[in-house]
């Protein structure tokens, strides 16, 4: 299947403006639209909204969202017809044309292939609050079928695995898995789920995330860090863990590397 990318991801929350106060308010994100009880957020390096909160009765994970091009959504189509899989096409703000299902593993995924371009903010430094968060990267999935989920999203979907963990006896623990060429789009750890771990936007450099860091110190929120700054064996990506108020993770992250060569092997 022709998926470009992870593309957003929809949180319910408890507090539309407490979360606000958190995603926009300390973190920096740009605040596109708010309509009823949705906000739609995005980075500045993103011309499309990338996190969208929506309030609810209690907090959870509404969909995960990958883009693909036009041809993507016609094998999208054919791939759930094809499984049987529960799906329906919807619309949402700059987005007219979207496939939502449940995966075989109950994940709900959204593919959509155009979107309404928002105004160019990479170099509007003067705009920039918070430590700059710039687009999102990936996202983190609980899983109880590691191997069969790494298998089905590489075979089914078309990810390439950048890097795994597996034990003595050679069962898969963890996978990681891309489509945008840096290490990973999607990774799968071995827990209870369908459930997510994090989801993680992408800072531009190592100072970023000890701003991250400073900030979230400044403003007596340190309850809110919850492990980092540091770097990751796996990715040797920086890092820096946060809980936002109603307890989702979110990871901020840089300097992974490239992995856009089709014969790179894939490290244990």
């Amino acid at each position: 299947m022709a998926i470009v990318r992870v593309g957003f991801i929809e949180l319910w929350v408890r507090d539309l403006e407490k979360s606000l106060e958190f995603y926009e308010g300390l973190l920096g994100f740009r605040l596109e639209r708010k309509e009823g009880k949705s906000a739609y957020l995005r980075g500045y390096e993103e011309l499309e909204w990338s996190l969208k909160l929506t309030q609810g009765d209690f907090p959870a994970v509404r969909s995960l969202g990958f883009k693909v091009d036009e041809r993507g959504m016609e094998e999208a189509q054919a791939w759930v017809e094809q499984e049987g899989l529960p799906h329906r096409l919807e619309t949402d703000w700059g987005r007219p044309r979207m496939l939502r299902v449940q995966d075989p593993f109950g994940y709900p995924l959204v593919f959509y292939a155009g979107a309404e371009k928002l105004p160019r903010m990479l170099q509007e430094y003067h705009l920039y609050r918070g430590p700059g968060i710039l687009r999102i990267d990936h996202l983190n999935l609980f899983s109880p079928e590691v191997e069969r989920a790494t298998r089905y999203y590489q075979e089914r979907l078309g990810f390439r695995l950048t890097e795994y963990t597996e034990d003595e006896e050679g069962r898969l623990w963890a996978s990681w898995l891309h489509r945008k060429g840096n290490v990973h789009d999607v990774a799968f750890t071995n827990g209870e789920g369908p459930r997510l771990h994090h989801f993680a936007y992408w800072l531009p450099d190592p100072m970023a995330i000890l701003k991250a860091a400073d900030i979230l110190a400044g403003a007596r929120r340190t309850n809110q860090i919850e492990r980092g700054p540091g770097r990751h064996g796996i990715s040797n990506a920086m890092f820096l863990y946060l809980k936002d108020p109603d307890g989702h993770r979110i990871e901020l992250y840089t300097s992974d590397y490239l992995t856009v060569d089709p014969d790179l092997p894939p490290v244990r």
